[in-house]
Order: structure tokens, then C-alpha cells, then sequence
């Protein structure tokens, strides 16, 4: 049996794994990714491998700055103007890639264009500086399972055979907003940790969102994802029996069963940051079934609701 890797102590530790061809988990403001140079393609196959992934669902490609993801990506003039407005933070800009940019095909599925996101947390933009290159990183968790938000999540989802660069809990708590942006349109490809509506007031107008049906360009588009061992029900004011329940603000009367509380106080943010750990937590207690609150659509609403529609999904 291959022996347990040794987590990393240090960024140069991390990055040393990386520049080996070797995978490492690090924490960025959204959640954990598992993280690969996205110019070694024998790298990145180990991405899709460990989480058993798609191989046509594309990947984001981390970089420490944008001059590092102008290097791979052409950025129109309205992708500048998000990356001036929202980066570093929990945005995904998806541009045309650049002829001969030196990207794994892997990483963009073979696609034209490339998703770049420069992440808020300081280590994740040092790791990646230290090793000079774009990381590869989706969510450090096997496919189709909920997102880690700590640590202990990725050691917990792989068994302690992926090693992992602490950074805290995550402080968003959901994976970064994703928008396609050509010359003269942007289009929401996932909901995600930085509201709609923020960009749109950046922008000052209404921008479109992908049909649900949409050909999948970017991660987090396949309907069946981010999903606990345990069935969801969602928009339950009260739970049944033998359910376990998800509560937003007010919490059911006389419920003796699990349970967990997104935000007492109905903050979209605290819940967002909460949705994943709680899931996990009241999914480890080996209930069949999770009764979730309904939860407002706006603002960050919109991507708590996108998590747990595709989560309550039909396991395909």
C-alpha cells in the first residue's frame, strides 16, 4: 500500500510538490481546491483522476496577479473591468485563450477559452507565485460531493492520500461566481460567491445567465453536483420524521432530531459560509434524509439555492 503523503508545513513545501508534477490541496476564500500545475498535463490528469472527474468538465486555472493571467488569457475590455473591480476575490473570468499559451488541453477541456480567477487568500496567491505558473484547483473533494471548507474536509474525502497546505476555514464558503465575458457580453455561467447583482452594478446593467440546458463551458454546470450521502428536501418549513433539518432563521418547534442552523439571524452571507460544513456535519450522522428551509434567491441566495438544487438532484 502507497504510504500517506506528509501534509506540507510551508508555501515552499506546497510549491515544491507542484513543481514535481505532484497534486496539493490548499485553501483559497471560496473552498479547498486540489491543486496542480496547469501546464503539466500528466499533473493535471491526476486532478481528474483523484476526484474522479469528467474530463469535459473544464477547470479553473488559479494565477497569483492578473499580469500572470493576462499571459494566458485575452481579456476584452469588459473582463478588465471585472478583474479591476472583483480581483483578488471569488470571481471566475472565462476569456479566449491565447494561441500557444502553454495551458494542458486538459484544463480547458479542449475548449477555446479558459476560466482565470486570482483568489483573495494570501497563501493561495503565494503558493502560486512561488511556483510561478497558473494552478489548476477544483474543489479538493471527489466529484459530485460537497465542496471542503476546512482542512480536515479534504483529508476526510480522500482518506488522508492527498496532501494539503492548511489555510483555515474558508471564509466564503462557496465556490467562485463564474461569468463568460466575450467583446460586448457577460454571461453568468454559475451562481457563486460574489452576488449577480454586485456585478451588475459595477457594469450598470442586467447581465444574461446561461441556460440551464447550456453546453458545459466552465465548472459546476452538471446538473447532479455538490451532492451529501443523504437525500435532500428542499423548501421544508418543518422536517418529517426521521429526517434530519437545515434551518434558515427560525428553527421548528419541538424537533428532537438533528439539526442545524444556516444563519439564525437569516444573513445569506454567515449561510453561504455555513452550507457545506452543515451538510457534511448532519450528513455524517448517517441520516437517509435532509430536510432543508427555504432560502430567499437574492443575492447570494441565488448560488445557495444552485448548490442545493443540483445537490437535491437525481444521482446520475
Amino acid at each position: 500500500m502507497k504510504p500517506a503523503p506528509t501534509d506540507p508545513q510551508t508555501v515552499a513545501e506546497a510549491a515544491a510538490l507542484l513543481d514535481r508534477g505532484e497534486l496539493c490541496a490548499f485553501a483559497t476564500e471560496t473552498v479547498y481546491g486540489l491543486g496542480a500545475d496547469a501546464t503539466n498535463s500528466d499533473a493535471v490528469l491526476k486532478i481528474y483522476e483523484t476526484k474522479g472527474r469528467p474530463r469535459f468538465n473544464p477547470l479553473i486555472s488559479h494565477c497569483a496577479d492578473r499580469a500572470m493571467a493576462e499571459r494566458f488569457g485575452d481579456f476584452p475590455p469588459l473582463a478588465l473591468r471585472l478583474a479591476d473591480a472583483f480581483w483578488p476575490g471569488p470571481l471566475t473570468l472565462v476569456v479566449p485563450l491565447k494561441p500557444d499559451a502553454g495551458l494542458s488541453d486538459l484544463v480547458t477541456a479542449g475548449l477555446d477559452t479558459v476560466g482565470l480567477r486570482v483568489p483573495a487568500h494570501p497563501m493561495a496567491r503565494d503558493l502560486i507565485a512561488a511556483l510561478g505558473r497558473p494552478v489548476a484547483a477544483p474543489s479538493a473533494n471527489p466529484s459530485g460531493k460537497l465542496s471542503p471548507t476546512t482542512a480536515d474536509h479534504v483529508r476526510t474525502a480522500f482518506v488522508g492520500a492527498v496532501p494539503v497546505l492548511g489555510g483555515g476555514p474558508c471564509q466564503s464558503g462557496l465556490e467562485s461566481t463564474i461569468v463568460a465575458v466575450t467583446d460586448d457580453t457577460v454571461t453568468q455561467l454559475r451562481a457563486g460567491a460574489l452576488a449577480r447583482q454586485d456585478i451588475e452594478t459595477v457594469l450598470g446593467y442586467p447581465i444574461a445567465i446561461a441556460a440551464p440546458n447550456a453546453a458545459i463551458t466552465a465548472p459546476g454546470m452538471l446538473k447532479s453536483h455538490y451532492a451529501p450521502n443523504a437525500a435532500l428536501r428542499l423548501n421544508a418549513a418543518t422536517p418529517q420524521r426521521n429526517e434530519a433539518y437545515l434551518a434558515f432563521g427560525s428553527e421548528p418547534k419541538g424537533f428532537s432530531g438533528p439539526m442545524l442552523n444556516l444563519s439564525p439571524s437569516r444573513d445569506l452571507r454567515e449561510a453561504a459560509r455555513n452550507l457545506f460544513s452543515h451538510l457534511a456535519c448532519l450528513d455524517s450522522e448517517g441520516t437517509k434524509a435532509i430536510a432543508v428551509a427555504p432560502i430567499p434567491h437574492d443575492g447570494l441566495g441565488e448560488a445557495i439555492n444552485d448548490r442545493l438544487e443540483r445537490a437535491a438532484a437525481p444521482r446520475t
